[in-house]
């Protein structure tokens, strides 16, 4: 590939929004390609034996004619798929792989290493050494910039600490002692898969007992219940719905609102598949709740962990699983000239500032997934998002 052909549109990342914004912007007739390899932080950046949280049926991928779904791949590799039945992430990767492949058959598998702004274009840098041109840049980043840290923890360095988003292989922790930080499902799941390769774990939680979601029902059945608990990809209930199905409402409140409802809703708690195997593998000595870490510093080869409680913990390893803190600053596949020109919600930082087309403060730089969040909504936090996302954008790129 040669930087003298131009693109109507270049999509950074080959996730679920990015090859959705890809299927549909191409069905529109936009010269779009995708650089990236398909569902890599999926297959790279999740832990080997993770199931999704989401149901399957908030699970696909959004092409326009919605032929390429979740249930289209299921039934044709005789997969299981039905409500509360969770799916396997390997399953899901694969699923990705295959939308790829009959959806967006225009794929550069690369990574794009730096965007700048070259007059009234844009100017992709390759890993691979090549470079692209194009009018418009949808950037999918997904969750992948915005690992938090808790400060406590912020002088450790790899592989003494690592963001669950690094957490690929569980045997890697076998017969090691973990500490993982957090109240979420990823914190919990992780400390069960570690646990089950023979890792001694302890579950640090700020949280003063851990939640759990309930085993979901099909409300499908009577039209009170649907009335009542109308199902979503969210899940039921009215407050879902409205946020499911009106992002472009929820656009319209305040941006600190907006800030507060995404870091609110639907905030940490486990699965409830997963909560026997947890409540089995851990006894009160190992799950430390209402207890935060207040110093982390080596001791010999390991860690010792200073504790709320007035208690150490030493380990040998710290996966933190507390979330994300979405920041135009951690935007860093920009150059630096065209990130200082992306506006945040507080101004010179903080989740970027977007338009009714996902379209940043440069023109012609959209940007989708977690990172349109605090604009559009918690559904933009799950693969839920993609369809009312890829259909959005794409009507509004360049042909």
């Amino acid at each position: 590939m040669t930087g003298t052909e131009i693109l109507d549109t270049a999509v950074v990342g080959a996730g679920p929004y990015g090859l959705s914004v890809a299927a549909h912007a191409g069905a529109r007739g936009s010269r779009t390609r995708v650089f990236g390899t398909p569902m890599r932080a999926w297959a790279e950046h999740m832990p080997a034996g993770m199931r999704l949280k989401s149901e399957p049926q908030a699970s696909h991928l959004s092409d326009p004619r919605d032929r390429y779904t979740l249930k289209a791949y299921c039934r044709l590799k005789g997969l299981p798929y039905a409500y509360g039945v969770p799916i396997p992430v390997e399953t899901f990767v694969e699923y990705g792989r295959w939308f790829q492949q009959e959806a967006v058959p225009d794929l550069h598998e690369t990574d794009v290493v730096r965007v700048d702004r070259e007059g009234s274009v844009f100017a992709l840098e390759l890993a691979d050494g090549s470079t692209a041109r194009a009018r418009s840049v949808v950037l999918a980043a997904g969750f992948l910039p915005f690992p938090r840290i808790p400060e406590a923890l912020a002088g450790l360095q790899p592989p003494q600490l690592m963001h669950s988003c690094a957490v690929n292989d569980p045997s890697s922790f076998r017969g090691k002692r973990v500490a993982v930080v957090g109240a979420g499902q990823a914190a919990i799941e992780i400390a069960v898969l570690l646990d089950e390769v023979g890792a001694d774990v302890t579950l640090v939680a700020r949280a003063g007992t851990l939640r759990w979601n309930s085993l979901p029902v099909e409300v499908g059945n009577g039209l009170w219940r649907r009335l009542r608990y109308p199902d979503t990809g969210l899940g039921a209930g009215w407050y879902n719905k409205v946020l499911a199905d009106l992002p472009t409402l929820f656009r319209r409140l305040p941006a600190e609102r907006r800030i507060r409802l995404v870091r609110d809703t639907l905030g940490p708690a486990g699965s409830w598949w997963i909560r026997e195997r947890f409540e089995k593998a851990f006894d009160a000595e190992h799950v430390r709740t209402d207890t935060e870490i207040t110093a982390a510093e080596p001791d010999a080869d390991a860690l010792r962990l200073a504790l709320s409680d007035g208690r150490d913990l030493h380990v040998d390893r710290v996966i933190a699983a507390t979330g994300f803190d979405v920041d135009v600053r951690k935007l860093t596949v920009l150059g630096e000239e065209l990130r200082g020109r992306v506006r945040g919600l507080r101004g010179s930082y903080g989740p970027p500032r977007l338009g009714a087309g996902f379209n940043s403060s440069v023109p012609g730089l959209h940007m989708v997934g977690l990172a349109a969040a605090a604009t559009f909504g918690p559904s933009m936090r799950f693969v839920f998002g993609a369809a009312f996302a890829s259909r959005t954008v794409a009507a509004r790129l360049p042909r």
